[in-house]
């Protein structure tokens, strides 16, 4: 027996959204000793032994805060505590032929620096032409036809958002799938992005903490909320790299992964992304009010048609041989031509 309360962690489709689940079980006090892999599969819907055993295999189950094997029995009043990587797939997958810059690939992992305009995974509107796609044509041309349907296009551990460009990590192997999405739960993977925002700091550097959830008014965008109630904690920490009038190219370090989580916060802190057109930062917010300014501002939103966000550095344990993984990623043409519009601007501003 459990008791009622389970708690299941929600998976979110945008900016840093990390792909995992978590369940907490309390054993009944009159439960017999029983396999724990037998024990969760017969208390969670639709959960496959399989899926236990290499969450056991990975140290993704704690009982009583310890890491045990499948074969452990549970017995009465254990706290369990499982962590695994979400595997929901409701559209069948096609494989397509969309190039994709792979910076590193091994039997395990694949980490890919993924373009701005591209969707990770087929969903509503975007059946096709997604990463995953990509993905699925890139392992069938290495010859996978022995992978079960889950795993031929690979397993997603995180996303980032369609307009948002940079690094992340795919598994290749349900192992490599449990070990990443422990170390996005624990909070240990390393992710660094760059993004250009609206208006000078008073300080070179700062927290933003809160709790973001969805926002009422406009349920396509999330909002910091100082209740926890309302939302899921979040702390993302930001430096100072440049100066340039108007707007400010800052580095941000993300101690969590939620949904937009950059976006809220540098909204909540009135510093919005650079043309983010969810998070108000397609318009003017600062500078003069001169037609010259107005053109010259339009101008770099043509040059930059998303929000300034990317996911420069990327950084984890590998799942199979312990050593630390870090990727970093150059800044796109379009942020970079953007960014030297406005060294320009900053330089020669008395002409505008």
């Amino acid at each position: 027996m459990v008791d009622t309360e389970q708690n299941i962690d929600e998976t979110e489709i945008d900016d840093t959204g990390e792909l995992f689940e978590h369940y907490k079980f309390r054993v009944d006090k009159g439960q017999s000793l029983l396999r724990i892999d037998k024990f969760v599969t017969s208390k969670i819907e639709n959960m496959s032994r399989n899926r236990v055993q290499a969450a056991a295999d990975a140290n993704c189950i704690l009982v009583n805060s310890k890491p045990v094997k499948s074969s452990y029995k549970v017995k009465p009043l254990d706290d369990i505590s499982i962590v695994m990587p979400y595997e929901k797939r409701e559209l069948e997958l096609i494989p397509e032929n969309i190039p994709i810059n792979i910076v590193y690939e091994d039997k395990d992992v694949i980490v890919i620096d993924k373009e701005a305009g591209m969707v990770v995974h087929p969903g509503h509107g975007n059946y096709s032409g997604t990463l995953v796609n990509a993905l699925l044509y890139h392992l069938e041309q290495q010859g996978t036809s022995a992978l079960s349907e889950d795993e031929r296009g690979g397993f997603l551990v995180h996303r980032i958002d369609k307009d948002t460009s940079g690094l992340l990590v795919v598994a290749k192997n349900i192992f490599a799938h449990t070990k990443l999405a422990k170390q996005f739960f624990d909070h240990t993977v390393k992710r660094k992005y760059i993004a250009l925002v609206w208006g000078a700091f008073d300080e070179k550097e700062g927290t933003v903490s809160g709790y973001i959830g969805r926002c009422q008014q406009d349920r396509m965008k999330m909002r910091v909320f100082d209740e926890e109630e309302n939302g899921k904690h979040a702390v993302t920490h930001y430096k100072v790299m440049e100066e340039l009038g108007y707007v400010t190219l800052i580095e941000c370090v993300l101690e969590t992964g939620r949904t937009h989580q950059i976006r809220a916060h540098m909204e909540h802190i009135k510093h919005p992304l650079f043309n983010d057109n969810r998070y108000g930062g397609d318009k003017i917010i600062k500078g003069t009010t001169f037609s010259k300014y107005k053109q010259f501002v339009d101008n770099c939103f043509s040059l930059l048609p998303r929000q300034a966000l990317h996911a420069g550095l990327l950084g984890f344990i590998h799942p199979n041989t312990g050593k630390e993984m870090i990727f970093e990623s150059e800044l796109p043409s379009d942020m970079t031509t953007v960014i030297e519009r406005w060294r320009h601007y900053i330089k020669y501003r008395t002409e505008i």
